[in-house]
């Protein structure tokens, strides 16, 4: 239970979780000769009930440390632990395959669909290879280009966001970062197919919204969206990015799910296990299976050629009371 990455608004409960683990070594140790379940049990449920507590009260800054628990689903998981036949898809045919972007047919249930998803990776060696979650624009050109085949073989496409924003380099302004983004937005508005996008983590600025054009948008509970993360925002407006000063950024943006569904920016919050997607992803994978099948099935109902317009009404409609 005990995690090697402790948050520090959870240090009540690590206590609580070594005792648990104490009680459950030594239980194992004396193969069944001390009873030591009831003790157990009520050091259980009084873990639970104090996660529950701290998982309700979480301040808009905690909200980010959780979408960024390096424990927490990426992308590459949810296609692992929802998708079936997944066939991945590389390269933009102009300048290079972006790691960042990941793309490629699947199954979700019963429905046929492109998956388009950030991934920011999990070992050293990986984190530095996806930019940490950062794409370059081959990788936004990559996703549009398997985007418009979708669309010719009318096949809906389904998008997972996790990433503070787009990879800000040299290189990637050289190779048209802003126009490569602009052009997602552009194009993903008028495709006729289906789209719908999760926010599984982080949804950093336009780096997040160049895939995230769609007639459906959910977020998970833990994860937050908004035009510049806490941390650039408090540069911006203070001077320095600070903890004090990158808590009142997090509040001011209003970026948690609770805060966007709201607003109208996604249409559902999607619940995540108790204590987070990182304390039990199959867990988490299991509510956004469920969501994304209705959505596509939902979807399916309309014709391909009236989906831009009801896409464009939803995008004139946010903000408005």
């Amino acid at each position: 239970m005990s995690q090697i990455h402790q948050l520090d608004f959870e240090r009540p409960l690590i206590e609580l979780e070594h005792q648990i683990a104490e009680l459950e070594s030594h239980q194992a140790r004396r193969s069944g000769s001390v009873d030591l379940s009831d003790d157990l049990e009520k050091l259980r449920q009084s873990h639970e009930t104090m996660l529950s507590k701290v998982y309700d009260g979480l301040s808009a800054w905690d909200t980010v440390k959780v979408a960024r628990h390096p424990n927490r689903p990426q992308g590459r998981d949810y296609i692992r632990m929802i998708c079936k036949d997944f066939c991945e898809l590389h390269g933009d045919r102009r300048f290079g395959d972006d790691p960042a972007i990941v793309t490629g047919f699947a199954r979700i249930g019963s429905h046929r669909c492109l998956i388009v998803t950030h991934q920011k990776g999990k070992t050293t060696e990986e984190k530095i290879a996806c930019h940490f979650g950062c794409a370059h624009p081959e990788g936004y050109r990559k996703a549009l280009a398997k985007m418009k085949l979708a669309e010719k073989l009318s096949l809906p496409i389904v998008t997972f966001v996790d990433t503070p924003g787009a990879y800000p380099g040299i290189g990637a302004e050289q190779r048209g970062q802003s126009a490569a983004i602009a052009e997602n937005l552009l194009e993903m508005s008028r495709l006729k197919t289906p789209i719908i996008s999760v926010v599984i983590g982080e949804g950093g600025s336009g780096g997040a919204l160049g895939i995230a054009v769609a007639d459906r948008v959910a977020m998970l509970q833990y994860a937050w969206y908004s035009v510049i993360s806490p941390e650039g925002c408090a540069a911006i407006l203070w001077k320095e990015s600070q903890e004090p000063t990158n808590i009142a950024a997090a509040e001011a943006l209003q970026l948690t799910a609770e805060h966007n569904h709201k607003l109208g920016v996604v249409d559902a919050i999607i619940p995540e296990p108790l204590g987070g997607a990182h304390r039990d992803p199959e867990a988490a994978a299991a509510q956004v299976e469920k969501w994304l099948v209705t959505k596509l099935r939902e979807l399916k109902r309309f014709k391909p050629e009236n989906l831009p317009a009801r896409r464009y009404t939803r995008f004139r409609k946010l903000g408005t009371p």
